[in-house]
């Protein structure tokens, strides 16, 4: 009775503890939860299979490991130089943009556009 009890318990507080962690870091846990299981799962169900058909898929996992690090730290050092610079909070400048006129708002959307596209330029012409 009193080790259900102590069973009850941790697992209450292990659920308390998984609903207070962000979402981001609750995927990058589940992602470093795969990074160690993908092998051991593909050798349960395919037993012929080889280290190479594991790490396709280590390699997947591990491209996105990267991009949420690289996104965690540029939203970090944004933050960071947004604050040094004693620049406005970004919801505040939300509400300045909704408050503009149709045509700027317009402009800035072309402009952010044609930047992601010459972004996606670079990337491909780096690529090639």
């Amino acid at each position: 009775m009193i080790r259900d009890l102590n069973i009850k318990y941790w697992g209450m507080n292990l659920i308390n503890l998984v609903n207070e962690v962000k979402k981001e870091h609750r995927l990058f846990g589940l992602l470093l939860f795969l990074w160690l299981a993908i092998p051991e799962l593909i050798k349960w169900i395919d037993q012929t299979a080889g280290y190479i058909d594991q790490s396709i898929w280590l390699l997947i996992v591990l491209s996105l490991i990267c991009f949420l690090m690289v996104v965690g730290l540029c939203w970090w050092l944004l933050n960071r130089f947004w604050m040094s610079l004693g620049l406005p909070e970004l919801g505040e400048l939300v509400l300045d943009f909704r408050e503009m006129k149709l045509c700027v708002q317009l402009g800035f959307y072309f402009g952010a556009f044609a930047l992601l596209l010459l972004a996606a330029v670079g990337v491909l012409g780096a690529v090639v």
